[in-house]
């Protein structure tokens, strides 16, 4: 068996499906691009028959990434498979992802289906698969809850009729590791077609086991791991993909497994995400967090001091964190500009380069000292919102410790300028009128967060906003050296996906 590990990243379709999750087109393909350049095996870039964004985006992907393996999840549905078929057309290796349930639970009360049923479905499903792509992946829903002998009845049947890679996922963070890789042992050793397939991993995070359970089922014979960047994804998340591949490096000794992922890109990839997604990444969040490298006590300074071996089981610079490093000021040009861009990981067009130089003088002559984390925020925003119907123009607000704020903004909205003034009780809220106004928008806003980006009383704020509509929310961030103006960018950014959210004709599928 090989000490392979493959890396399955379902960040743009399982991780998508988070509550406030969406992502737009430009913000997928830059994401697909960074998965790819960072090694993963396996891109699994949307559901392409959930909604003609979907395949758009499962197509464009297709087009793009010519390393990595594009794979588009399906039903076991004639319908579903031929649309991700013809959605990954373009893909120079693509795989069909398709599912059922085999728990007597989902079988009885959500298919409603005999077991009888499901078996013919499957062969009927795998086979249409097959005979569209080469590579094709049978998942078992709710696999931790199936009967054992079932389940491997399904399995030798999803082998027999094509499937190459046989997923076991854990679908609602049930299982424990002791349990999880006894049920991959368990069907490996009874499905005697077994070693034609890979065997797959994909654990959610309800019990805060999905790491350990991922590794538990690699022990068991899993060569495969599928994940997210960050953990995102349905409920409390998917293992995540930055946890399980340096758990997989730095205890090589006792899991002598290897993954193809270049680990120094991960920390680029996590903020990557964070701001497409508008999720913040939580301090203590364990290899990408904020805190994952800082040493508080002082017995940890001291040890630290003396050799940082004593606490840290890994290097800042294994997973691409570097320390923070004053950078030019607004007296560098163009050129140095630019390589500083190529050293932190950012390669732009021409237009995209001119626009974040433009931000990147007016930074410096609003703030003393910029940092690389001045930098990286400044791009991400540009990048983040090139392609947004609402473009956030200018924005003033005006503010007394008694009576009421007052705010005026100007948007651009495909392509025409806008503008009203709002009062407020304050004023961001005066400004977030503002823009509802604007916008004809009546979601609620249901988080408000805030941070400074580096040190100083003239750091750059970076802001995230999460707003709901119709019982479906939707995240934003800004970043900016003004934190109305930041505010503001972040409300705009929500707005603009918002309304991305609102046209989904086949709301709320999940799967494994």
């Amino acid at each position: 068996m090989s000490d392979h590990v493959r890396i399955f990243d379902t960040t743009l379709r399982d991780g998508e499906q988070s509550p406030g999750a969406s992502m737009t087109l430009s913000e997928k393909l830059r994401i697909a691009e960074a998965l790819e350049a960072m090694g993963v095996d396996i891109i699994e870039a949307g559901f392409a028959i959930a909604s003609d964004g979907d395949f758009e985006a499962v197509r464009r992907i297709a087009e793009l990434v010519k390393d990595s393996t594009v794979c588009s999840l399906s039903r076991a549905s004639i319908a579903d498979i031929d649309r991700a078929a013809e959605a990954l057309k373009p893909a120079a290796s693509a795989r069909i992802h398709t599912f059922i349930a085999t728990s007597p639970l989902h079988m009885k009360v959500k298919l409603q289906m005999e077991p009888k049923a499901v078996i013919e479905a499957i062969h009927a499903s795998v086979s249409r698969a097959r005979n569209l792509v080469a590579d094709v992946e049978w998942s078992a829903e709710d696999a931790t809850r199936s009967d054992i002998d079932f389940m491997s009845r399904a399995v030798e049947t999803a082998i027999s009729a094509g499937a190459t890679t046989i997923n076991l996922p854990d679908t609602v963070g049930y299982a424990t590791p002791e349990e999880y890789a006894a049920m991959f042992r368990a069907v490996i050793d009874n499905v005697p077609n077994s070693d034609k397939a890979i065997f797959s991993t994909h654990c959610h995070n309800d019990l805060g086991l999905a790491v350990a359970n991922s590794l538990a089922g690699v022990a068991a014979g899993a060569r495969q791991v599928e994940c997210t960047i960050n953990g995102i994804g349905e409920r409390a998340g998917n293992a995540a993909l930055e946890e399980c591949v340096m758990a997989l490096r730095t205890r090589a000794d006792i899991m002598p497994y290897y993954t193809k992922i270049e680990t120094e890109k991960l920390t680029p990839i996590s903020r990557l995400v964070s701001h497409a997604t508008g999720f913040s990444v939580q301090n203590n969040k364990a290899i990408v967090g904020a805190n994952a490298f800082a040493h508080e006590a002082g017995i940890h300074q001291d040890g630290m001091l003396k050799s940082a071996e004593t606490y840290e089981i890994m290097t800042p610079g294994s997973v691409g964190l570097t320390k923070s490093s004053l950078t030019m000021g607004k007296h560098s040009g163009r050129h140095a500009f630019g390589d500083k861009l190529k050293e932190l990981g950012y390669e732009l067009g021409d237009t995209e380069f001119q626009d974040c130089f433009r931000r990147f003088k007016a930074l410096g002559d609003s703030k003393k000292q910029i940092y690389d984390e001045d930098i990286i925020a400044l791009v991400d925003d540009e990048i983040s919102t090139v392609d947004n119907r609402i473009q956030f123009k200018r924005v003033s607000a005006h503010s007394y410790s008694e009576g009421r704020a007052l705010a005026d903004i100007t948007l651009s909205v495909d392509g025409e300028d806008v503008f009203t003034a709002a009062y407020g009780t304050g004023p961001l809220d005066a400004v977030f009128n503002a823009i509802k106004e604007l916008l004809g928008v009546t979601a609620k806003l249901k988080q408000f967060h805030i941070h400074a980006i580096t040190v100083g009383t003239d750091a750059q704020a970076e802001c995230t906003v999460r707003l709901e509509e119709n019982g479906r929310s939707v995240g934003g961030q800004g970043a900016h050296y003004d934190v109305v103006t930041a505010a503001a960018k972040a409300y705009v950014s929500a707005a603009n996906k918002l309304g991305l959210k609102r046209d989904n004709p086949l709301p709320g599928i999940t799967a494994s």
